[in-house]
C-alpha cells in the first residue's frame, strides 16, 4: 500500500479562500495540528535563528557574480509580468489565491505574479547554494518563513476578498479589526488570537464528567472519575498528561472525552493534573515528576486494591511515562501493567521535525541557561516561539481573519485547550533536551534520571503505541521506533488519519476517521516501510479498537464503586480539580 502520511499534504500554503462559511472550520483544523507540544523545539535559542540568517547573507556575499544572476532571472520575470506575459500562477491547493480577482483582476494578478517571483527566485537560489545537507535544510527552512511573510493576502491592500468585506461592511470589518488588534495588544501579550475564549468555562461546558479530587500535594492533584457502568474491570487506568497542558484535553466535551470513554466501558479512570509552576517551582525535575507518579500509582492501588495499574500517557507526558516504566521494572515493581503511549517520540532524529536543522549544540546550551536564570518558561512565550516556527497556519492565518476580515477567531474547545498553556520548569526542561540529546531511551542503562540508569529493554508490559499520518510535531514514523525499544512480546502500532491532536481525539462518529493495523500477528518488524506494507485499512475511529485491546489487558469484571476515593482518600473537589485554574 501506499504511505498513508502522503493522503494529506503538508501544510504550508495559508489555507484560505474566499469562502467566509469554510473560512473557521480551516482555522479550526489547521491550528488543531500545530497546537503547542513540549519537544525538543524548546531548545531553540534566537542564537539558532540568528545563525541561519546569517548563513543565508554569508553565502549571498560570497559569489556576487551568482548574486547577481539570479537578479538578472528575478528582473525578467518582472518585465514578463509588466507586460502581461507571465505564465506564472499559484499551485491550485494554495487557497490564499481562490478569490477569482487574482485571475481577472490585472492588479491582483500582477500582486501574486511578483509575489510568486520572489518565492521562486528564492527557491532557485537556495537550491543552487553551496550548502551540505543541514544548512541546506536550515536555509529552506528559514527562506520559507520569511517568503510567507511577504505574501500579498496578509495586508489590506493586497488582499481581495478583505477589501469586498471592507466595502460589504460598510467599513466596519476595518473597526472590528482594529479592535482586535487593540485587544491582542493589550491582553494577549501582542500575540493575535487563535481562539475566542468567552464561550468555554471548565466544569460547565468544557471537562463536564464526574469525578473527584482525591489526592493533591504540592505538585499534582489526581481526580477520580465516577464509574457510568454496575460494574467496571478490576485493574484501572492511570493517565499522565503533557507537563505543558492542561490535563483536560481527555475530557474536552462529552463527544470528545477520552475519559468517558473508558468509563462508558467500564473502565476505572484515574487522571493526573499537574499543577503549573511558578518561578520559585523551577526546579522540579523530572526526578520529581517520577516521585509524583509513583505516588500516584499508591494511590490509584490504594483507592481500587487492584494489583496493579494501566497507564495511559502521550506526547511530553508519554516520555515521562516512559522513564516511570523504566523505573517500575528495574525495582521489580509487579504493579506496573499495560501501557499506550500516543504520538510520543522516544527515539529522535534531528530530521523528524521541521526545524530540527535549526538546532544547535550551542543553541540548545543557551536556552538551557536562560531557563535555568528565569526559573520557567512562561507557557504564552513558549506558544509565541511555537507559533511563528509556523506562521502560515498559526499566525497569518489569523491576521488576515481577525484583523482583516474584521471575524472574530474561531470558538473551538480544542483551541481552548491549546491557549491555556502552562509554564515549564527550567530543570524539567533541563531533562528533556537531556534526553533528547543523549537519546536516553535507546541506550541501556547509560543515561541516569530519576534515580536509576534508563532501560526501556527491562520493561515487559504489553504496549499499545499510536501515530498520526499527517503529525508534524510527532511524526508517525519516530512514533513508530517506539516499537524497537521495550523488552516487550505484546506490541501493537495503530496509525491514525489524523494531526497531532486529531489522531487522539478521534471518536466514533467521524465518517471520514480510519486508521491502519497489521495484519500480521507478532511483534512489529524493525523496517517501518515493512509494517507499512502489512497493514490494512480500517473504517472509523481508533478508540474500540483500544477499548478491546485494553479490556483484555484489565483483569475481570467487578461491581462498580459506590463511592470515589477510599477512607484514607476521600473525595474533594469535583473533577476537573483546582490546578487546572491556575
Amino acid at each position: 500500500m501506499t504511505d498513508p502520511g502522503g493522503f494529506a499534504p503538508r501544510l504550508r500554503h495559508n489555507d484560505w479562500g474566499s469562502g467566509m462559511a469554510k473560512g473557521n472550520t480551516t482555522l479550526e483544523n489547521e491550528a488543531a495540528q500545530s497546537t503547542t507540544a513540549l519537544g525538543p523545539l524548546v531548545g531553540l535559542a534566537r542564537e539558532d535563528f540568528v545563525g541561519a540568517v546569517a548563513l543565508l547573507l554569508r553565502e549571498t556575499a560570497s559569489d556576487p557574480q551568482r548574486s547577481m544572476r539570479h537578479m538578472q532571472s528575478f528582473g525578467e520575470d518582472v518585465v514578463k509580468i509588466l507586460s502581461g506575459k507571465s505564465d506564472l500562477a499559484p499551485e491550485p491547493k494554495d487557497k490564499r489565491f481562490m478569490d477569482p480577482a487574482w485571475r481577472y483582476n490585472p492588479f491582483f494578478r500582477a500582486g501574486a505574479q511578483y509575489y510568486l517571483a520572489i518565492q521562486k527566485g528564492m527557491k532557485n537560489w537556495v537550491e543552487e547554494l553551496e550548502l551540505d545537507e543541514l544548512e541546506r535544510d536550515r536555509a529552506n527552512f528559514i527562506s520559507q518563513i520569511i517568503i510567507d511573510g511577504l505574501a500579498p493576502t496578509n495586508t489590506l491592500i493586497g488582499n481581495p476578498t478583505a477589501q469586498k468585506r471592507l466595502i460589504d461592511s460598510g467599513g466596519l470589518s476595518l473597526i472590528k479589526g482594529l479592535k482586535n488588534a487593540y485587544n491582542d495588544i493589550v491582553h494577549n501579550k501582542g500575540m493575535v488570537s487563535q481562539v475566542d475564549t468567552k464561550p468555554f468555562k471548565l466544569g460547565e461546558n468544557v471537562a463536564t464528567a464526574k469525578g473527584s479530587v482525591v489526592y493533591r500535594d504540592a505538585m499534582f492533584e489526581l481526580i477520580h472519575y465516577a464509574p457510568t457502568t454496575d460494574t467496571v474491570y478490576e485493574i484501572p487506568q492511570l493517565t499522565i498528561p503533557p507537563q505543558i497542558n492542561k490535563m483536560y484535553i481527555n475530557d474536552l466535551s462529552p463527544e470528545k472525552s477520552v475519559v468517558k470513554w473508558q468509563t462508558d466501558n467500564g473502565i476505572q479512570c484515574f487522571v493526573i493534573s499537574w499543577k503549573n509552576p511558578t518561578k520559585e517551582e523551577g526546579v522540579w525535575g523530572m526526578d520529581d515528576y517520577i516521585a509524583s507518579c509513583m505516588k500516584a500509582v499508591d494511590v490509584v492501588c490504594e483507592i481500587t486494591g487492584a494489583p496493579r495499574v494501566n497507564i495511559s500517557s502521550a506526547c511530553s507526558g508519554g516520555q515521562t511515562g516512559a522513564i516511570l516504566a523504566s523505573k517500575m521494572s528495574a525495582a521489580g515493581d509487579k504493579r506496573l501493567g499495560a501501557l499506550t503511549y500516543m504520538v510520543t517520540v522516544l527515539h529522535p532524529k534531528q530530521n523528524d521535525i521541521e526545524a530540527g536543522s535549526l538546532m544547535t549544540a550551542n543553541g540548545l546550551e543557551l536556552a538551557k541557561k536562560r531557563a535555568a536564570k528565569a526559573g520557567v518558561i512562561e507557557g504564552h512565550s513558549l506558544a509565541r516561539g511555537f507559533a511563528w516556527l509556523r506562521p502560515n497556519d498559526l499566525i497569518w492565518n489569523y491576521v488576515i481573519n481577525n484583523y482583516l476580515m474584521g471575524d472574530d477567531p474561531p470558538a473551538f474547545d480544542v483551541l481552548f485547550w491549546n491557549a491555556d498553556a502552562t509554564n515549564l520548569s527550567a530543570t524539567l526542561m533541563g531533562d528533556f533536551l537531556h534526553l533528547f540529546e543523549t537519546l536516553a531511551f535507546t541506550k541501556q542503562g547509560e543515561v541516569e534520571m530519576a534515580g536509576h540508569g534508563i532501560d526501556l529493554s527491562k520493561v515487559k508490559s504489553d504496549l499499545f503505541i499510536l501515530g498520526g499520518t499527517t503529525d508534524h510535531i510527532t511524526p508517525w514514523r519516530a512514533c513508530y521506533r517506539s516499537t524497537q525499544l521495550f523488552g516487550s512480546k505484546d506490541v501493537t502500532f495503530v496509525l491514525s488519519q489524523a494531526g497531532h491532536m486529531q489522531a487522539i481525539l478521534n471518536p466514533p462518529g467521524n465518517p471520514k476517521a480510519k486508521y491502519y493495523v497489521s495484519k500480521k500477528a507478532g511483534h512489529p518488524p524493525a523496517d517501518v516501510d515493512e509494517w507499512l506494507k502489512g497493514t490494512e485499512e480500517q473504517a472509523g475511529s481508533w478508540w474500540p479498537y483500544w477499548m478491546q485491546w485494553l479490556q483484555q489487558r484489565a483483569g475481570k469484571q467487578v461491581p462498580a464503586p459506590k463511592a470515589l476515593g477510599s477512607k484514607k482518600h476521600p473525595p474533594m473537589e469535583n473533577a476537573p480539580g483546582l490546578y487546572v485554574l491556575t
